[in-house]
């Protein structure tokens, strides 16, 4: 089978693709013929600015081929996506039965990649932030994966009044498209009115103007691999508060709550009132190009790269 890896840390030139044995589910664990694996910020700056070079794990969405010694809950066959968590850009992949999920049977692979993880990480993020109806919101990295899930979330939520971040013009319409109200520029001197909640995906420099725009008592949610450095005093001007929002802590201690999150995002999709964005969809050979657009902030929604391995979905009834 084919994988991506690198060898030496640096921008997307390093990825290269080879020939590899195909992986062995462990006990307990799933092996899944790939057909659509996203491309995330996080991943993306781990080739770049990590220590020493990791295997590429991510979210993938394919067909589970074997099970592991004792794995239970699937079967070969069922359509799944999850996290995984060791060379996830390759044909097939292994996943923990506790990280995967079923696809609904009329929606595609590039539909579950783009739906699921950013979904996820963008319903929790809001709910993070103990939104009420009447408040208003602004989401940084608007145009991404989960920036675009969380104005469509905030507006379905009863916010008032969504605030677009974006890192150019050239986005405007693509966010408003989805939802938001308003659209600010990250270099604007000023982000407009006050807002209740910021939805931060950004981090790093982005903190200071986000903690900025928030209104006395507002809270921002912190989820970005960014990182960054907010003052104390910042805070307390106003009496704002600053929120740490992990996927993988709501996965692992409340999987009911996780569940519950996962079925209100197909019904929504399935109801056409959360829709996904695909900026691109690459063949696994064009890796490094994906890292590209990533980190050059072209991308108006989520970037995938396929595999060619494909299981039609089950036509709706």
């Amino acid at each position: 089978m084919r994988r991506v890896r690198y060898e030496v840390n640096g921008g997307p030139d390093v990825l290269f693709v080879e020939n590899v044995a195909a992986p062995e589910p462990g006990p307990g664990e799933l092996l899944v013929d790939v057909e659509a694996i996203g491309v995330t910020l996080p991943c993306v700056r781990k080739v770049r600015e990590g220590r020493e070079p990791i295997p590429l794990g991510g979210e993938i969405a394919g067909t589970v081929a074997a099970l592991g010694e004792g794995a239970t809950g699937f079967a070969v066959g069922d359509r799944v996506t999850g996290l995984c968590f060791s060379c996830g850009y390759a044909e097939q992949a292994v996943l923990h039965p506790a990280m995967t999920s079923r696809i609904p049977a009329h929606a595609t692979a590039v539909d579950a990649i783009a739906l699921v993880r950013s979904g996820l990480v963008a319903r929790g993020a809001y709910e993070s932030a103990r939104p009420e109806p009447g408040e208003s919101v602004l989401v940084t990295a608007a145009a991404s994966a989960i920036g675009t899930m969380a104005l469509q979330l905030a507006k379905a939520g009863g916010a008032k009044r969504v605030v677009a971040a974006v890192s150019s013009a050239e986005k405007a319409d693509f966010v408003r498209e989805l939802g938001a109200d308003e659209v600010v520029l990250y270099g604007d001197a000023s982000w407009g009115e006050p807002v209740d909640v910021v939805i931060d995906a950004v981090g790093g420099e982005l903190l200071t103007p986000a903690v900025r725009a928030l209104s006395p008592g507002g809270r921002l949610v912190a989820f970005s691999s960014g990182g960054g450095t907010i003052e104390a005093y910042d805070l307390l001007v106003g009496g704002k508060s600053v929120i740490g929002f992990q996927m993988a802590v709501i996965a692992r201690n409340k999987p009911a709550l996780y569940a519950r999150w996962l079925g209100e995002l197909w019904e929504l999709h399935t109801a056409g009132k959360l829709r996904t964005s695909v900026a691109a969809e690459l063949p696994l050979a064009d890796a490094a190009r994906a890292h590209e657009l990533i980190e050059s902030r072209r991308n108006l929604g989520k970037v995938v790269l396929v595999t060619g391995r494909t299981s039609r979905p089950m036509t709706r009834a």
